[in-house]
Order: C-alpha cells, then structure tokens, then sequence
C-alpha cells in the first residue's frame, strides 16, 4: 500500500470513455472560452488593478498583467496539453494522480479547495457588498439592513452588529442549484454574463483612451522605493520588485481559466475544444487587461489610487476625471457584479469536478461522486459545496483569502508544469493531440515564474499554506489513504 502509487493512463481513459455512467458531454470550444472568460474577469480586474498600481507599480501596472499572463500562459500550455491527452474531470488533482502518485494527487486536491471553494465564498461575500453599492448609488434605494449582510463578526460604525450575510449566501445558493440543473444551462447563463463583461471593459477602454493624461504615466516604472499604506504594511514599490509584486497582486485577476480543464469530462471533443478553451480565455483576457490596465492608470494617478479611490477605485476614477461619463461608473458596477456571479458559477463547477474525482477515486466518501439520475451531474458534490461554501459566505468575514487562492494556485501551476515533463517521460508513447512546445524547457520555466510570484506574496502567506496542506496530511493518513480504491484493489 504505497503513498506514491500513480493511476495508470489507461484506467484514466477507460473512465473517460465511460460515457453511459459519467457525466454529460454537452461542452464546445466556445462554451468553453466563455466559461474561461467568466472565470477570468471579475473581482480582479476592477479591484486588484488599482491596489496593484497604489500599492506596487504604478503605470507599470501593465507589465505585471504581462508577467502574471506569462507564467498562466506556460502553465496553460501544460493544463491544454493534460486536459487534452486526459480528458477526466478532476484538473490538477487528475494528472498529479496520473504522474506523481497519490500522496500529491490528494495534496493538490486539498490544496485546490484553496483556489474554488474558499475563493467562491470571498466572492459571495463581495458580491453582497458591491449589490448594496448597487442599490444605493445605481438605484437609489435603501441598502438590505446591515444585520441581514454582514458576518456575526462584523458590527457597523454606528454599534449595528451583522447575524448574517443573506445575499452571499442567496447568490452561492442560486448558482448551485443551476449547476445541479445542468453544466450546459450554467454555460448559457455564463455565457450571457461574460457579453455584458466584455462589452463593458471594452466601453471603458474606448471612451477612457481619449481621457489619458500623459503624465500620468510619466515614469512608466517608477524608482523602486518602499511605501507604506493606511494599515502600517510596506510594500516594494516601483522597479524590478514592485513590478514583481504587482504581477503576484493581479495573479488572482487571471485565476479560473485553470477551471476550465475540470470540464474535460463533459466536453464534446475534449481533444480539439481543451486547448482552444483554455488558451483562448487566456489570450483574450490578457490583451483586456492590458489595454483596461494602461487607460485607468492614464486617467487617474497612483495618489488618486492610494487615498480616494478604495474598493471602488474604477468607478470613482471614471466619476472623477472622466466628465460627461458618470452613467459609465453605473455600468461598472453592473459589471462587477455580474463578473462576481460568474466567477463564483465558475469555481463552484470546479469544485465540484475536483470533489467527484476525489470520490470516485475513494479519497473521499462515495457520495461526492454521485451523479443525479436525471441531469448526470455530481448533485450532491454540489449541496456539500453549497453547505460548505454557503456557512462560510453567511458568517464569516472575507478579507484575507485574496492572497490564499493566489498562492493555492500558483502551487497547482507549478505542479501541472512539472506533471507535463513527468508524463512526457513515463509515457512518451501516449497519444497527445495537443503538445506543449520545447518541453521540458517551457513547463520548468512556467514553473519557475510561478514560484516567482510567490515569492511576491509574502511569508505569511506561505504559514497560511503550510497550515492548512498539515491538516490535509493528517486527513489523507487518517481517512483517505484507507479508503482509496488505486492502495486497496
């Protein structure tokens, strides 16, 4: 009974070719490049954008997007070519099994709960925040009262303390009953949602390019120098550092095409559509970044950033030096708010897809992997998600975990980068319909720019992952390890 035992290729597509007893096939390229897309552009391109720029790299705010798009595009490489040669739900966690054994296999899996559940009940909670935004400022009505949106532990300026937060747990509800309706219905809906996006990061580069103060981007890269913000915490501003930083920050606006490969299993032509999906969410979302990143730090400058802008920087930024365009700001926080839902549709799927495995893998209990007799998708994967994600969305507060998905995802990246040399090794006769280029140089510097980004993020963070990969172990010794049908055949 070995810890290093790995699922043998062949047993991985006799599962995918199961169809009778797996999941739907219902996916296509361009479901999945919304799907991508949907993931992608939310939380992180309205809100991470500005602190990146206040925070660490001014203008060169950019070339973050670029290096953060550099080591996602290496890695996504390796994700098209598994997600294409392996077509089985589970991502990271499947071609860790496949290449490095099950010890990893569970610890990526663990891990990954990191990046999809807890960043999914961040997002709720965000997204109840930004629809009282909405109705205040948009609608001009009265906000839901501040016990019926807030954690138990949150208590208001003037003595009002929060029982629960309805809306976060509404929004994570909704979602997931849609997935338990069917993967090809959430795709429509996503779908619908990433127009609306779309069109309005396009409206703000369009309109704000015309609003660009050239001094504001003079330097382009700042001198590096340190600076503090309003919490007392320093940050490496400007130079190589600062830009460094800023790609670690806008790293979580990037998180989620990675989801996309959970959907292999229920993709129609997994083999052509993988890596169209993957690799054309990323494409596309990277020349929007860019191009969103170089008009808003034009438009307004760092110090605007730091002391005025907050959470809401992009609308106020547009409110403040984009005259005549106020009803853009409305707009904005529409956005938001539909790419939070989307970004929340998105993890919850991946979740899910990670959790079947997991369960038909026999790491955890059967019931993850059991599939509605009726719509053929892991609906009760789905309610332990929603229960999961839901009581921590409800009443918890959500303002450390920015930095932990990232991190949780860039140690998933650094592993798919080496699974790709591994396999490419073990099993250099397996058929790949699409193969990443010059391996194993490209997947080792993938992983190398990711472990870069890390390194941005801070020794705090790495306790906090540290931390929670301990409870993992004791779990997988304690549970899993007995369970597994690969250790115990």
């Amino acid at each position: 009974m070995s810890i290093w035992k790995r699922k043998s290729i062949d047993l991985l597509l006799a599962e995918a070719s199961d169809s009778e007893k797996g999941l739907k096939r219902t996916l296509t390229a361009w479901t999945l490049v919304a799907l991508g897309i949907g993931a992608i552009i939310g939380a992180g391109l309205f809100v991470r954008t500005a602190a990146a720029a206040a925070n660490s790299a001014g203008p060169s705010v950019t070339i973050g997007f670029i290096v953060a798009a550099i080591g996602c595009a290496l890695a996504g490489l390796c994700y098209a070519e598994l997600s294409s040669s392996i077509p089985i739900a589970g991502s990271a966690y499947t071609y860790t099994y496949a290449t490095m054994g099950e010890f990893l296999a569970w610890i990526i899996g663990w891990d990954l709960i990191l990046e999809y559940a807890v960043g999914a009940a961040t997002v709720g909670i965000a997204w109840s925040e930004y629809l009282n935004n909405l109705l205040v400022n948009v609608l001009h009505t009265s906000p839901i009262p501040y016990e019926w949106s807030h954690s138990p532990f949150q208590t208001s300026a003037d003595g009002v303390h929060g029982l629960i937060n309805l809306p976060a747990l509404f929004i994570v509800g909704a979602l997931s009953l849609l997935l338990i309706k069917g993967t090809q219905e959430s795709a429509f809906v996503n779908s619908l949602i990433v127009v609306v996006k779309v069109a309005i990061v396009v409206l703000i580069i369009v309109i704000g390019w015309q609003f660009i103060n050239p001094v504001n981007h003079t330097p382009y890269i700042p001198e590096a120098t340190t600076f503090v913000d309003k919490q007392g915490i320093s940050h490496d501003f400007g130079g190589f550092w600062g830009i460094i930083s800023a790609a670690a920050t806008v790293f979580f606006a990037f998180i989620g095409f990675d989801a996309v490969s959970t959907a292999a299993q229920e993709t129609k032509n997994p083999k052509k559509d993988m890596p169209i999906g993957i690799l054309g969410s990323l494409a596309i979302c990277t020349v929007l970044y860019v191009l969103f990143g170089h008009v808003l730090t034009g438009v307004a400058n760092v110090d605007f950033f730091r002391n005025e802008g907050g959470e809401a920087s992009v609308a106020a930024a547009i409110n403040n030096f984009m005259p005549g365009y106020k009803w853009l700001g409305s707009f904005v926080t529409v956005a938001i708010l539909a790419g939070f839902s989307s970004v929340i549709l998105v993890m919850l799927l991946g979740q899910s897809r990670v959790f079947y495995s997991m369960g038909n893998d026999g790491l955890l209990p059967k019931a993850f992997s059991e599939l509605h007799p009726k719509y053929k998708t892991p609906y009760k994967a789905n309610l332990i998600i929603l229960l999961i994600v839901g009581l921590f969305a409800a009443f918890v507060p959500g303002d450390v975990v920015g930095d932990m998905t990232s991190i949780g995802t860039l140690f998933a990246f650094i592993l798919v980068c080496i699974s790709v040399i591994v396999l490419r090794r073990t099993n250099p006769e397996m058929k790949r319909e699409f193969k990443t280029p010059f391996v194993p140089v490209l997947p080792m510097i993938g992983a190398l720019v990711c472990f870069v980004m890390i390194l941005g993020l801070g020794w705090l963070n790495w306790v906090r992952l540290f931390v929670w990969m301990a409870v993992g172990v004791v779990i997988y010794f304690a549970y899993s390890k007995k369970h597994s049908k690969l250790n115990n055949e």
